[in-house]
């Protein structure tokens, strides 16, 4: 859960003192062991261990000490559900009380913080039974956990063309106005996908936002016409989770991977599983996308609803998934959750120097390949601060096998 901290403390004079964050000891991917200090939301220094102190006198300090700890970009979720979330047990239909959506939303997006996303993107569905309450009771959330992390809603209607499209598109146009940042949907599910794509294209360039839409990918041909709709697009058009694209013969997946790149959009995936509004499972085939030069990021889709009753909502694994599974490098692996998500999400690049932001995850482990395997204990920076903190400890009883042998070991004197 997120660490509850106090304020900054007011000056004599009225003003508000800036904290500032010492980070002590923490190793970066590249071998080093650094000192950072932090001021506010951005990095202030770093410099080689012990050489940082925790800044001019009379500025609010604090001190954290990363011995043991690979310090790191934050992730972030490019593709959550927070509306459906942490339903999977429920009994009966799903509920769409606007107080219910708001609990399990807040509760999502903690779990999401706690594994280290500081930033995250939801798609919430509008119309039909849930009307906007469900979009209105996520952004209630997003408001409420403003300062522990940075969360923006997609709208996402069912159907925008033909008699029943008039209800979805105006209902769009007033999720836009209650704060919907980005205006989204699942073309594939619409009587007429290019219409639909039209529509949405149409709207986002009218309120200049951006555009996040489902689809499978598995009709090059449709494939291929949203690409070149949507190419040149500002402020940019995500695409996910494509998982289709991986069913298709390899010929016609590189030519939809050139189009893709040609036409400037990036793809989420999402290896831990599909979500709600694809049916078909499967992961998009990363590997030839990233060759062809699209922009790949990836996501957690489903937490625990009926698409995924297991989902984790956790970015380490994703990237973990994208490493074991489809033989991406840890270092590009780990990309895909963090630097190329928060560029999906619009959001400024995140490296361990001075004058970026300072959004921060520390996992206990010496390289990136281990905290991708292991990543037990974690501490997570938002805009300066510790958010939240995740602690594990292993203990394992006497053994005669292991004595004498040295080998690592944590724990809180000899168990019971």
């Amino acid at each position: 859960m997120p660490d509850s901290q106090p304020q900054p403390p007011h000056s004599r004079s009225g003003q508000t003192e800036t904290a500032t964050l010492l980070l002590c000891g923490a190793r970066l991917t590249d071998g080093r062991t650094v000192d950072v200090r932090l001021d506010g939301r951005r990095i202030e220094a770093v410099g080689t261990a012990g050489s940082l102190t925790r800044g001019a006198p009379g500025v609010l300090a604090a001190k954290v000490d990363l011995d043991g700890y690979l310090l790191l970009p934050a992730p972030a979720e490019p593709h959550a559900h927070s509306d459906t979330a942490l339903t999977a047990e429920d009994d009966g239909p799903l509920t769409y009380d606007a107080q219910e959506v708001q609990r399990r939303a807040t509760e999502a997006a903690l779990l999401h913080l706690g594994h280290g996303a500081t930033a995250l993107r939801s798609h919430v569905h509008v119309g039909d039974v849930q009307g906007l309450d469900a979009l209105a009771a996520v952004l209630q959330a997003c408001r409420s956990l403003r300062g522990l992390a940075e969360l923006t809603a997609v709208a996402m209607p069912r159907v925008l063309t033909g008699v029943a499209g008039a209800d979805g598109l105006a209902m769009l146009r007033d999720a836009v106005k209650m704060g919907a940042s980005v205006v989204g949907g699942c073309p594939d599910a619409d009587p007429d996908p290019t219409g639909y794509v039209e529509a949405i294209l149409e709207l986002a360039s009218e309120h200049g936002c951006p555009v996040d839409l489902h689809t499978d990918g598995a009709d090059p041909a449709r494939l291929a016409r949203l690409a070149a709709m949507a190419g040149g697009l500002r402020p940019g058009v995500t695409l996910g989770p494509c998982g289709g694209l991986g069913r298709l013969p390899s010929e016609t997946a590189s030519r939809a991977a050139d189009q893709l790149a040609a036409a400037g959009v990036t793809v989420v995936c999402l290896p831990q599983g599909g979500c709600g509004a694809v049916e078909r499972r499967g992961t998009a085939p990363v590997r030839l996308l990233r060759a062809a030069g699209v922009r790949v990021a990836a996501g957690s889709g489903a937490l625990r609803d009926v698409s995924n009753p297991v989902g984790r909502g956790d970015p380490l694994e994703t990237a973990y998934l994208l490493a074991s599974r489809y033989g991406l490098r840890p270092e590009d692996a780990y990309d895909a959750v963090s630097c190329a998500a928060r560029a999906a999400l619009g959001l400024p690049e995140v490296r361990v120097e001075a004058g970026f932001p300072a959004e921060l995850l520390a996992v206990r482990g010496d390289r990136l390949a281990e905290a991708l395997s292991l990543a037990y204990s974690r501490i997570v920076v938002h805009r300066g601060r510790v958010v939240a903190r995740t602690s594990a400890v292993r203990e394992y009883c006497n053994s005669s096998a292991a004595a004498g042998m040295e080998l690592p070991r944590q724990g809180r004197g000899e168990p019971s």
